[in-house]
């Protein structure tokens, strides 16, 4: 009996520590998002750039 209630928290772990598909691709998501985030901010502040010459 005390076995039992040290080995039942450990069943609630599926797959011994691998992330599911779904977490996997929003990980993948969200650093696409960092990326994409990152590249408009710089095309921001080259096209302030530019509008600066031409003004």
């Amino acid at each position: 009996m005390g076995q039992g209630i040290w080995l039942r928290p450990c069943a609630g772990f599926p797959g011994h520590g691998q992330m599911k598909p779904e977490q996997l691709e929003i990980e993948r998501l969200r650093k696409e998002v960092a990326k994409l985030k990152a590249e408009r901010d710089i095309l921001k502040k080259a096209a302030a750039y530019f509008a600066k010459d031409v003004i």
